[in-house]
């Protein structure tokens, strides 16, 4: 569900809408109570989180010489 802003408050909160948006969140513009138009995050913004997410995976360092039986009690205490 969107949130509706109207397009006065649109306009003078374009920036504020921005970070939200960029952070997940969606809002519908409206235009004396009928909607008009969607903000919504960009598909590409969502691509390139997904490669950084995967690069920053990639450049984790691995664990060496460390005993199997290590690692489960690790998982078991909730350790990452």
């Amino acid at each position: 569900m969107f949130v509706e802003v109207g397009s006065y408050d649109a306009k003078t909160r374009l920036p504020e809408l921005l970070r939200k948006v960029e952070q997940g969140e969606r809002f519908t513009n409206a235009q004396r109570g009928r909607p008009i138009a969607d903000l919504v995050p960009s598909a590409d913004n969502a691509r390139h989180s997904r490669e950084e997410a995967v690069a920053a995976m990639r450049s984790m360092k691995r664990l060496v010489d460390v005993a199997p039986d290590t690692l489960e009690q690790w998982v078991e205490e909730g350790r990452r």
